[in-house]
């Protein structure tokens, strides 16, 4: 299997290598107020690829820390639960049923 993971990545990195060496055609942003950026292609697609990754882990990050506090909360409630059960059983130990004849 790891050798499998491993062939997979160096085909990846191939297939990425081959499209970036194919794009290499430089290329002019032109921004407001006549700023220009000129670069190749490929480092345009980079760095538009890695912004709309950290847009999507900043907008799971809001949901991702709702789910840790409500976790956090009922692993305390259960906890809780537990103590109490334990407390309970100390108290009213279980007594054996009375055989009737």
């Amino acid at each position: 299997m790891r050798y499998l993971i491993w062939s997979l990545r160096a085909v990846l990195f191939l297939l990425l290598l081959g499209f970036a060496v194919k794009n290499d055609q430089p290329v002019v942003l032109r921004y407001f107020f006549g700023y220009e950026w000129q670069t190749s292609l490929v480092v345009v697609l980079l760095c538009f690829f890695v912004l709309g990754v950290i847009i999507g882990l900043v907008a799971m990050l809001a949901t991702l820390l709702r789910q840790r506090r409500e976790l956090s909360a009922v692993k305390r409630e259960l906890q809780l639960k537990n103590k109490l059960s334990e407390i309970d059983a100390q108290r009213y130990p279980i007594q054996p049923p009375e055989i009737l004849n």
